[in-house]
């Protein structure tokens, strides 16, 4: 059986187990052995990422054309209006590909999030707001770039959910054994099985 491992991404944490610069890595998370990322998210981002030791599943979950599921919840600079949300959920040219309709909407600040290390900035004349997407591509800062095309520039960048899994209550660094939670996350195709 094919293990999963959904991981707490910290902020400022590469996606990638070494690096040849001053950069914290996912060696730090006291991972398995044997288990690789599945997908990737920025090191200044935080959230979930999912990690396996299966390599056709390993590239499944990273395969757009295989269309997870993503969710992100964002704080953005001032407070969209729904302009800018019906901008967000329709098809934005962000200049080298245009983007897929997406899920966009307003939501209250998290009560259970944790406090970022180093804290966003805060600006007192600039208020804040916070928006989930789900979207089923995840191209190079796709959010960041979605939000600021809009006019509401990304603080804070926080995977929840990928498919059917769940960031749950991990706190950053954190992660647990999840490959009995879904038994068959991706239907494969009798084509890919060899």
């Amino acid at each position: 059986m094919s293990r999963v491992i959904l991981l707490n991404k910290p902020f400022g944490v590469m996606s990638q187990f070494t690096s040849d610069a001053q950069q914290r890595t996912l060696a730090e998370c006291g991972l398995p052995a044997g288990v690789y990322a599945a997908g990737r998210l920025d090191a200044d981002s935080e959230g979930l990422l999912l990690l396996t030791d299966d390599g056709v599943l390993q590239h499944q979950l990273a395969d757009p054309r295989h269309k997870q599921a993503k969710t992100y919840l964002v704080q953005v600079e001032r407070e969209p209006d729904e302009a800018a949300l019906a901008a967000l959920r329709g098809r934005l040219d962000l200049g080298d590909f245009v983007t897929m309709p997406c899920e966009a909407r307003r939501i209250e600040a998290p009560d259970w999030l944790w406090p970022r290390d180093p804290p966003v900035r805060f600006r007192k004349s600039v208020p804040t707001a916070w928006i989930e997407v789900r979207l089923r591509e995840g191209k190079n800062r796709q959010v960041r770039r979605m939000t600021a095309k809009v006019g509401f520039p990304t603080l804070r960048l926080i995977r929840v959910a990928i498919g059917p899994w769940e960031l749950g209550t991990l706190q950053p660094g954190e992660w647990r054994d999840a490959s009995m939670d879904a038994a068959a996350p991706l239907s494969r195709s009798p084509r890919r099985q060899r």
